[in-house]
């Protein structure tokens, strides 16, 4: 595997881990209200689990409040029992047609935990960043063996996947700062 390839193979296995956390950060409750919180919540809709996103439309009319309209009247009261069952502790209230999550602020305890569950998803991001890294470097080396690529071009690699790694890692911690700072203002 040439140089470029090993290079570009990381960097998108590293944006990969990035991706995966920008989409986690969406289910963390801040004090405001998010589609995001409920979007992944799975239905059980027409014999399958199935993401809410994909059986109603999601909106934030006011900072405090979800409002959960479903394309398909007869799945309401699945929806209803998913947004129970799940974990993001609010209640749905329903007039039929429409479910209306208020969401309350948040208590600085509860700001804490979160806080602490962002910096958690961060690290486990920084983990998957360094065992890309380390992936990496062994196809270098691997590559060296092989006399696929020359002495050089293997430094020349981990250097980069090295440049890259922090890169990546800077952008992680960029993100975990900006979600504290979302989860810790009221």
């Amino acid at each position: 595997m040439p140089f470029d390839d090993i290079v570009l193979e990381a960097e998108d296995k590293m944006q990969k881990a990035v991706d995966v956390l920008m989409n986690e950060f969406k289910g963390v409750r801040t004090g405001r209200a998010s589609p995001g919180l409920v979007e992944g919540v799975k239905v059980d809709a027409y014999g399958a689990p199935t993401p809410l996103k994909s059986l109603a439309s999601i909106t934030c009319p006011e900072p405090r409040l979800i409002m959960i309209k479903p394309f398909d009247p007869s799945v309401l009261t699945n929806i209803e029992k998913a947004i129970q069952k799940s974990d993001i502790g609010l209640n749905p209230q329903s007039d039929g047609k429409i479910i209306r999550l208020a969401v309350p602020p948040l208590s600085e305890e509860r700001r804490k935990q979160m806080a602490k569950q962002v910096k958690e998803l961060g690290e486990k991001a920084k983990t998957s960043i360094r065992n890309i890294r380390r992936d990496g470097n062994q196809v270098a080396a691997e590559e060296e063996k092989k006399k696929i690529l020359s002495e050089d071009e293997e430094k020349k690699t981990r250097e980069e996947i090295d440049r890259l790694t922090k890169e990546y890692e800077a952008k992680t911690q960029e993100s975990v700062d900006k979600k504290t700072k979302e989860v810790m203002e009221g």
